[in-house]
C-alpha cells in the first residue's frame, strides 16, 4: 500500500467517534482517577496562588476593576477549556492537546504545543518551590533553614507522591482542593456577613462607599487594569489540567463535560465574588503585593492566628500547583516521546503505570530552580513567572488553533463533532486567540516586567527551531514505523 493510500485509510477511520485513532502515548495507563478526583482537579485548577496571594498586589494596582479583569480573562479561559473538553469527548487522551495538535495540525503543531506547555510548567514548578520555601519560612521554626534547602525538600516530597501512582496524585490534589475551597467559602460567608451588618473594619464601614470614597471603580485608570492582565491570565493557568486527567478516568465522556461546565460558575463565585467582597470591605490601596489580601483583611479585623491559617492555605495552593505540573508534563512528554519530538527516556513508565521519565525531566528543571534559589533567593520567583506566562499563552493559542482545524475537518466529514461543543465556532476561537495576542502586545506597556518578558520571545522561538531540527530525524523514524505497522495491518 502507498503512503497516500495509507493516509487515506487512516483519515477514513476517523469519521466516527468510536473509531477515532488512539495515541500511541495513551497505552499503559491505569484508570484510577474517579469522578471526585476529576471534579476537584477542575476546582483546584481554577483556584491557586494567583488568587490567594497575587490578588493583593493586583487589587492595589487596578482597584475594584480587578473583578472585571478576572471576569474577562475567565470567559476566555472557559472558551479554551471548553474547546479542549470537546476534543476530549471526541477522543480521550493523556496526551491531551498535544495529541489533538498532532492529529489536526501535524507533528510541528504537537511539538510547539508540547514544549510551550513544558516551558510553562517547568518555570511554574520553580516558582512553586520558591513560594513553598518562602511560605515555610513564615514560621520561626524554619527561618534558620536556607531557602534552597526548603525548596529541595518540597520538590522531593511532591515528586515522590507523583512517582508512586496516579491514585496518590488524585488523592493529594483532592484534599488540596478541599482546603482551598473550604477557605474561600468561609471567607465568602464572613465577607457577606460583614457587609450586611456594616461591621467597621480598621475605621472603615463596609459597602459601596468604600469604592466611591477611595478613587472609584478604577482609581489607577484604564492602564492599571491593562497592566494586571498578564498576571490574571497566569492565575487561570491550570484549568487545562482537566483535559490531561481525562486520559486516566474510566468514563471521560461523562465526567469531562460536567467538570468543564462547572468552571464558569466557579470562576464567577471564587474569583470575581472574592474581589468584589474584598473591594467592599477595605479600600484597594490597603492591599499590597507579597501579602494575601485575605490576611490583610482578617488582620485588620484583629482575628488572631489568621496569618498562620492563610499561610498554610497559600502553602497548600503552591504544593497543589507543583503536584499538577509534575503530573501533567509527565503525560504530555510521554505523548511527544512516542512520536519522537521529546527525549526517548520520557516515554518510560514504571510498574505503577506512571510515566516517570517525563516527570523526572520536569523535576530536573526544578533542581535547577533550587540552584536559582541558592544564587538569587530574592529574585527567583519573578524571573520564572515572567517566562511561564509566555508558555501558558502559547499553549492556549495552540489549543484554539487545533480546535479550529478539528472543526474544519468535521465540516469536511472527516471527523464527527460530539454533542458537547464549543459554542459559536469559529468566532470563539478567533476572538480568544486575538485576546491572548492583545495581552502579549499590552505587556509592552509594563517596562518593569512585561517588556522584559516579551524580549524573551525571540530567544524561545530560536530554541524551538533548533529543537525541531534536532528532533526531526527521530520524528520521521517514528512516523515511518507507524506507517509500516499500518501497511502491514492492511
Amino acid at each position: 500500500m502507498s503512503k497516500e493510500a495509507a493516509n487515506t485509510a487512516l483519515d477514513a477511520s476517523r469519521t466516527d467517534v468510536s473509531k477515532a485513532p488512539a495515541d500511541a502515548g495513551d497505552a499503559g495507563y491505569s484508570k484510577d482517577l474517579k469522578a471526585r478526583h476529576v471534579n476537584m482537579i477542575a476546582i483546584g485548577g481554577a483556584i491557586g496562588t494567583g488568587l490567594f496571594l497575587g490578588a493583593g498586589g493586583r487589587l492595589h494596582t487596578a482597584g475594584p476593576a480587578l473583578a472585571v479583569a478576572y471576569a474577562i480573562c475567565g470567559v476566555f479561559a472557559y472558551f479554551v477549556v471548553r474547546a479542549l473538553g470537546e476534543m476530549v469527548v471526541y477522543r480521550p487522551s493523556s496526551g491531551s492537546f498535544v495529541s489533538y495538535a498532532r492529529e489536526f495540525l501535524g507533528e510541528k503543531g504537537a511539538y510547539v504545543a508540547g514544549w510551550m506547555y513544558f516551558l510553562n510548567w517547568s518555570m511554574t514548578g520553580i516558582a512553586d518551590i520558591t513560594a513553598i520555601a518562602l511560605y515555610t519560612q513564615y514560621w520561626s521554626a524554619f527561618t534558620t533553614i536556607p531557602q534552597w534547602v526548603l525548596a529541595l525538600i518540597a520538590l522531593a516530597v511532591v515528586l515522590g507522591v507523583n512517582l508512586i501512582s496516579v491514585k496518590y496524585f488524585g488523592e493529594m490534589e483532592f484534599w488540596f482542593a478541599i482546603i482551598k475551597v473550604a477557605t474561600l467559602v468561609a471567607f465568602l460567608f464572613v465577607g457577606i456577613f460583614l457587609v450586611a451588618t456594616q461591621h467597621p473594619i480598621d475605621g472603615h464601614t463596609p459597602g459601596l462607599n468604600i469604592i466611591t470614597q477611595h478613587g472609584g471603580f478604577m482609581p489607577g485608570g484604564m492602564m492599571s487594569v491593562v497592566l494586571v492582565m498578564q498576571g490574571v491570565v497566569f492565575a487561570y493557568a491550570a484549568l487545562e489540567l482537566v483535559g490531561v486527567a481525562a486520559g486516566e478516568t474510566a468514563e471521560p465522556q461523562k465526567l469531562v463535560p460536567r467538570a468543564v461546565n462547572s468552571i464558569m460558575w466557579r470562576v464567577g463565585l471564587f474569583y470575581v465574588g472574592s474581589v468584589v467582597l474584598l473591594s467592599l470591605l477595605l479600600p484597594s490601596s490597603v492591599y499590597k503585593a507579597g501579602e494575601s489580601p485575605f490576611v490583610t483583611l482578617f488582620s485588620k479585623l484583629g482575628v488572631g492566628g489568621i496569618g498562620d491559617i492563610m499561610n498554610l492555605v497559600v502553602l497548600t495552593a503552591a504544593m497543589s500547583s507543583l503536584n499538577s505540573g509534575l503530573y501533567s508534563t509527565g503525560r504530555i512528554l510521554r505523548s511527544m516521546a512516542m512520536s519522537g519530538s521529546a527525549p526517548k527516556f520520557t516515554a518510560r513508565m514504571n510498574r505503577s503505570q506512571v510515566p516517570y521519565g517525563g516527570i523526572l525531566l520536569t523535576a530536573g528543571v526544578g533542581v535547577l530552580g533550587v540552584g536559582l534559589n541558592y544564587l538569587l533567593p530574592a529574585e527567583a520567583f519573578e524571573i520564572v513567572i515572567e517566562v511561564s506566562s509566555i508558555g501558558i499563552i502559547g499553549t492556549w493559542v495552540m489549543i484554539m488553533v487545533a480546535h479550529l482545524a478539528f472543526v474544519r475537518k468535521a465540516k469536511k466529514g472527516l471527523v464527527q463533532r460530539p454533542s458537547f461543543r464549543l459554542p459559536w465556532s469559529p468566532v470563539t476561537e478567533i476572538a480568544t486567540i486575538a485576546f491572548l495576542a492583545l495581552v502579549l502586545v499590552l505587556m509592552w506597556n509594563d517596562p518593569a516586567v512585561g517588556r522584559k518578558t516579551l524580549m524573551l520571545l525571540p530567544v524561545i522561538a530560536v530554541m524551538l527551531v533548533i529543537g525541531w531540527f534536532a528532533a526531526r530525524r527521530g520524528i520521521r523514524r517514528r512516523a515511518d514505523e507507524e506507517l509500516a505497522k499500518l501497511t502491514d495491518g492492511e
